[in-house]
């Protein structure tokens, strides 16, 4: 197993050669079948220093991270896939070269390495030539995970092989996994994202866990999934596949736990959940800076409790809320969190910093007025957002989207000005069919920025 601190150097796999890793359609996959794909894949790949991950399949997706690192190779991860995306990944890392399990799968502009079916198909044990567990400098670069930018240019986050292990690890203790009952991980979140990434894709390589790597987004799919793997049976999702769960009304197989992430859960919607699947639902805080580093029972309360090993310290000279995050090979790093430290493993999230607005002299959380919208009788998905120009023009206020089919826009605004400070109710609610959510239930800058220009506010 896995040092606790990691050193000089970390496995690769830091699981028994029989333990199981994955779980495919075609059957479990140990990590000597792991490690034996990730070899063989790794000798068949292109020379280079950079791989753009473009794997769907889960398996696919590890199996390509594990050779790359094999190979000296830093994996790239964007969501952004468009042409000219690609396009400037390219120029920015000269013999930058694709890698996917799909022949149909574009590269795009970039030279592309198609994983060959074999590859990628669960083998006996015993039938390896390879199957070395190597240890990998800790602080080896293993990943650049990109986010978009304050000016749209994308930034590179640098994620070394020591700290992911290390989070991997923390990880699996604190969500209780153990050796005599591997839990099985369900994951309604692709692995290009950093928290299907971490929870699905790093966390069976170190934790006594297996993740399932076939379909498992619509709530029949993840019933199906939720069937075809033993228990104890994780659910690792988000708050908008919850709802959408408790919608559909399908009856699950018992759930050991419930996790969620990359959009706020509100109390309410946890504790429905916990009551219907009879299970706990906990949420993970983390950010693309330093990957997650806290959870919390959602409907035990506010205050988050960090990962065993990451500590949280108050900036000196530091604006009031501004706290520095520090964990295993990963430096002391700012959130771009409001956070409420209250002592060195808790803290309390405040809000985003973007997220805060100022009108006359008050101050308010979007996600906190969001939460009032959605509170109200007959709404199924809403949306407080700042027009551009807020802090510019006197006249300009904040604007409400609300996804409600049996409700009056007026009924709404009504509901909002018994809740609220009339400073920030909005001049009218804009009843839409649906929010321009992405897979992740988050709603990209772009699309925000296109829905406003439609009542033209953008």
């Amino acid at each position: 197993m896995l040092s606790s601190e990691p050193a000089s150097g970390v496995p690769l796999v830091g699981r028994e050669s029989r333990a199981e890793l994955f779980r495919t359609v075609d059957g479990a996959v140990t990590a000597a079948a792991f490690l034996a794909g990730a070899h063989r894949l790794a000798s068949a790949l292109p020379a280079g220093a950079h791989v753009l991950n473009l794997c769907h399949d889960r398996y696919a997706f590890a199996l390509a991270f594990a050779a790359a690192l094999l190979r000296g190779q830093v994996s790239l991860m964007t969501s952004d896939r468009t042409l000219q995306s690609l396009k400037e990944l390219g120029d920015r890392f000269p013999g930058l070269y694709a890698v996917s399990e799909d022949p149909a799968q574009a590269g795009g502009p970039l030279p592309q390495h198609v994983i060959r079916p074999e590859l990628t198909a669960p083998a006996r044990d015993g039938c390896f030539a390879e199957t070395t567990d190597p240890s990998l400098p800790a602080d080896r670069l293993a990943a650049l995970v990109f986010t978009s930018g304050s000016t749209g240019e994308p930034v590179a986050h640098p994620k070394l092989w020591g700290a992911l292990a290390a989070r991997s690890l923390d990880a699996g203790r604190r969500f209780r996994m153990r050796r005599s009952a591997p839990a099985s991980i369900i994951a309604t979140v692709p692995p290009q994202h950093m928290y299907g990434f971490e929870t699905s894709v790093l966390l069976p390589l170190h934790a006594p866990a297996s993740a399932w790597c076939g379909g498992a987004f619509y709530p029949r799919d993840v019933q199906l999934a939720l069937e075809s793997v033993p228990a104890p049976r994780i659910l690792v999702t988000t708050p908008l596949q919850i709802r959408a769960l408790l919608q559909a009304g399908l009856r699950l197989p018992p759930l050991e736990r419930v996790i969620s992430a990359t959009a706020p859960l509100f109390p309410e919607l946890a504790g429905e959940a916990e009551r219907a699947w009879s299970t706990v639902v906990e949420e993970i805080f983390g950010a693309t800076e330093v990957g997650s580093i806290a959870s919390r029972r959602t409907v035990e309360g506010d205050l988050w409790t960090a990962y065993p090993r990451v500590r949280l310290a108050q900036a000196a000279g530091e604006s009031e809320g501004e706290v520095l995050v520090a964990a295993p090979l990963t430096p002391p790093h700012p959130l771009s969190d409001v956070i409420e430290r209250v002592d060195a493993s808790h803290f309390r999230l405040l809000g985003r910093r973007a997220d805060l607005v100022k009108l006359g002299g008050r101050r308010a959380s979007l996600a906190g007025l969001t939460r009032i919208l959605m509170e109200i009788e007959g709404v199924q998905d809403g949306l407080f957002v700042a027009p551009p120009d807020l802090d510019q023009r006197p006249t300009a206020r904040l604007l409400a989207f609300a996804v409600a089919p049996e409700r009056d826009a007026n009924e709404i605004l009504a509901a909002l000005r018994e809740r609220i400070d009339p400073l920030f109710l909005p001049r009218r609610v804009m009843l839409v069919e649906e929010l321009p959510r992405n897979q992740f239930g988050k709603l990209p800058d772009k699309a925000l920025k296109a829905l406003c220009a439609r009542v033209g506010e953008g």
